[in-house]
């Protein structure tokens, strides 16, 4: 998709976050945004800042858990709106602990939100994308889908399920002109620690560090987002950072566990973590 300017794009997870980011920017092009989030106050204020930015759109209230109510969603825009060019699965949620302590229902959560979320958005809008002849879709993963972080597992786990998703769905729809990209984006100036459950309070010292010190905003996220769907990018790895691990860890991905491994068994791990949030290097 060459260009974004004056398309209809369904976003979840909006009320907020990147989610309110992308509904910004995409409303600067012009675009139709469908705001939606089970947080409907936060939709509303999204949507009030979407037209004064100059899109328009509508809200609607979603549990993205819910394969019914993703269907009747879906049903909804593309009969109202005679359409839908693009599909933004953003909802999401973290959860910090370690495999083996952090309680299962965490991880239930997680994962509905975070992998069922997006397998339901996707399962829903591609027949009816591939009928109309084509659209796009962009999943919101995560840098630590690329390359993990101990203590979590859960977060991990699920967006690196999201960029499997993501790479195989682009293969897979390319004969129907919908394309696909996955944005992996490392810690960033959001809300998105709030309600997150942590297991100890070194890891909720250093997310919140990280958070304070990110270097990049969601609307600096955004941004790229929305520039590499235009370029029909398959990956967006939106900080610098992030992407230069990312390559490191792709040129030898045992020596970079083997390192990590090191690090997390001498005890070494936990001053170099802090330095690193600190200067914004994670």
């Amino acid at each position: 998709m060459k260009k974004l300017d004056g398309k209809k794009v369904v976003i979840t997870g909006a009320a907020s976050g990147f989610g309110r980011a992308l509904s910004l920017e995409l409303a600067r092009k012009g675009c139709r945004i469908g705001v939606v989030d089970i947080n409907t106050e936060g939709s509303e204020k999204t949507l009030r800042m979407v037209e004064e930015a100059g899109g328009s759109g509508e809200t609607y209230e979603l549990d993205v858990r819910s394969l019914a109510d993703w269907e009747t969603m879906t049903e909804y825009f593309f009969s109202s709106w005679g359409g839908v060019d693009v599909l933004i699965n953003n909802a999401g949620v973290t959860v910090v602990g370690s495999v083996g302590e952090l309680p299962m229902e965490n991880w239930e959560r997680i994962v509905d939100i975070n992998f069922w979320g997006v397998l339901n958005g996707c399962h829903t809008f591609i027949p009816r994308l591939k009928s109309q002849g084509g659209g796009y879709i962009i999943n919101m993963a995560s840098g630590l889908g690329l390359m993990g972080l101990w203590n979590m597992s859960p977060y991990n786990t699920t967006k690196a399920a999201v960029v499997s998703l993501s790479e195989t769905l682009r293969m897979e729809l390319a004969p129907y002109g919908i394309g696909v990209t996955v944005a992996c984006p490392g810690f960033t100036k959001t809300n998105f620690l709030e309600g997150v459950y942590f297991e100890d309070e070194f890891w909720f010292e250093v997310t919140s560090t990280a958070f304070e010190y990110a270097r990049m905003s969601a609307d600096g996220v955004a941004r790229s987002v929305v520039k590499a769907a235009e370029r029909q990018k398959l990956y967006i790895v939106p900080q610098l950072p992030d992407r230069m691990l990312w390559r490191v860890k792709r040129m030898n991905p045992g020596l970079f566990h083997r390192i990590l491994a090191f690090l997390v068994r001498t005890g070494i791990w936990r001053p170099v973590i802090k330095v690193l949030v600190r200067y914004g290097m994670l």
